[in-house]
């Protein structure tokens, strides 16, 4: 095998809109008393440099007028999300790769996960809906120095496998600026009915792009025979 499929996690392998993405605005509300939207939050996202959502919990109160010490908005982010015994919005994810997808793939790409998730966040996940997959190298928030949009975890993967041909797959600016960053080819995923998809487009087309798909289960289209 000659390539390796590296996946974001959230938004591309799961369905996050009721879980991370509702964490953010349940934690705003909290500490603000302002509900914000989905589309709110998006264009903070497509602004880039705000992978870690406590961090842009943080931020969206401190622009609502609000500042928040940073280890109470993880402590409450982390207790709504988990929940006790993994019943919080955790539970609201739902996997995004249709039926064999993942095995037809494996079978000609080794696959790897860089996410900016921490690991046992990623592995509550996993366990839930991928426990027969191979995932090799996992790269989470703490195995890397920077963040995304930095390319710290594809640089990491390359020099796991070195000689190989990466590609990344993500939903986010920052994942595109990523992988630009370490020369990888990068293929966007933009869901249906996404609020600033003409937006998005344009910063993946910006980024160089290899491709832009709806969905993760359309990738082999962009793949063809690499």
């Amino acid at each position: 095998m000659d390539s390796v499929i590296v996946f974001d996690m959230d938004g591309v392998l799961a369905e996050v809109t009721g879980s991370y993405r509702a964490a953010i605005i349940e934690t705003v509300a909290h500490f603000t008393g302002q509900r914000v939207s989905h589309d709110f939050v998006q264009q903070y996202k497509n602004a880039g440099g705000w992978n870690n959502d406590w961090a842009l919990s943080q931020k969206i109160a401190a622009d609502l007028g609000v500042a928040v010490d940073y280890d109470a908005v993880v402590d409450y982010f982390n207790r709504i999300f988990l929940g006790e015994n993994g019943n919080g919005l955790i539970g609201r994810e739902s996997w995004i790769p249709g039926p064999g997808l993942l095995d037809r793939l494996q079978a000609r790409f080794d696959l790897a996960i860089f996410t900016g998730r921490l690991r046992y966040e990623l592995d509550i996940t996993l366990a839930r809906f991928a426990s027969g997959l191979r995932f090799d190298p996992i790269i989470c928030a703490e195995h890397v120095a920077n963040p995304k949009p930095a390319p710290d975890g594809l640089l990491a993967i390359q020099r796991m496998k070195p000689g190989r041909k990466l590609w990344y797959v993500g939903d986010t600016v920052d994942d595109a600026r990523a992988a630009s960053a370490a020369q990888v080819p990068f293929i966007g995923v933009i869901a249906k009915g996404h609020s600033r998809a003409a937006e998005l487009a344009e910063l993946f087309r910006q980024e160089k792009a290899a491709g832009v798909v709806e969905n993760v289960n359309q990738i082999e289209s962009v793949l063809g025979a690499a």
